[in-house]
């Protein structure tokens, strides 16, 4: 019960109480009931208060990262042209050609050195920059064994050897040459009936492919720059001293070259 309805006197009260000096104030009832419900009805009615949108200023916008400056790709280096292999000393050079197994039968010696075998093996010449024996050291030996297993050491058949590396052709009488020069000169000369090619340099230069031996070993293939003689390449005896598992694919790369030869030589 609120102050207005205790303030609720009939006539006959506020009489009394007028006849006995108290003087009553309170506020018209109607006013009084009608304030509060004024009141609720204009915060009802009243709309919100508008929020002002303010624009960000260009201090508070967040500032945009700083582009990290990109570093140029570098240009791809320029493959060595020929010239400047041979300037590397990356040029593969050819000895003259040497024949084997010479000594063993003055006539064989005396005829004709043509035809026959033509191997060609990496060997690098020595510290003093000339080659040394062709089957001294353990390399050496092994490839004489090679050969006499091939019966290739009684001299009836001629075997050349031509010792193949790396390194600048001096332009000197005698001196090594680059293969892609001398080779056909002294296949020429030789007419071999085989090219055996001993090492990855060897078969990859008579080749003319950039496959490792691995894949060049096992097959006969016709050479253009000695009128299509068959090439064989097989593994370096250096390289089977170092590993000997693989002496087995040695010995079936010389059958195969030895099934090349005609049946007149």
């Amino acid at each position: 019960m609120n102050a207005v309805q205790t303030l609720k006197l009939d006539a006959r009260r506020r009489a009394m109480l007028d006849e006995m000096g108290v003087k009553v104030w309170w506020p018209m009832p109607e006013a009084a009931e009608a304030a509060p419900a004024a009141l609720e009805a204009a915060a009802v009615a009243a709309p919100p208060p508008a929020v002002r949108e303010r624009a960000p200023s260009v201090a508070e916008a967040p500032a945009a990262p700083a582009a990290r400056p990109v570093a140029a790709a570098p240009a791809p280096a320029a493959r060595p042209t020929a010239p400047a292999l041979l300037a590397q000393g990356a040029a593969v050079l050819v000895d003259a050609p040497r024949r084997l197994y010479a000594e063993a039968s003055a006539e064989a010696a005396a005829e004709a050195a043509q035809g026959g075998w033509l191997v060609v093996a990496d060997m690098p010449p020595e510290a003093d920059g000339r080659h040394g024996e062709p089957f001294a050291g353990d390399a050496g030996k092994l490839l004489d064994n090679m050969l006499r297993a091939l019966k290739l050491h009684d001299g009836t058949t001629p075997v050349h050897l031509m010792r193949t590396h790396r390194g600048v052709g001096a332009g000197q009488p005698g001196s090594p040459r680059p293969m892609d020069e001398a080779f056909a000169e002294h296949a020429a000369a030789l007419a071999p009936s085989l090219v055996l090619a001993m090492g990855p340099l060897a078969a990859q230069s008579l080749m003319q492919s950039t496959d490792p031996l691995g894949k060049l070993r096992g097959r006969a293939v016709p050479l253009p720059s000695a009128s299509g003689v068959p090439v064989v390449a097989t593994y370096h005896p250096a390289y089977l001293l170092r590993n000997p598992a693989d002496k087995a694919r040695a010995w079936a790369d010389l059958c195969l070259a030895a099934e090349q030869q005609t049946p007149s030589n």
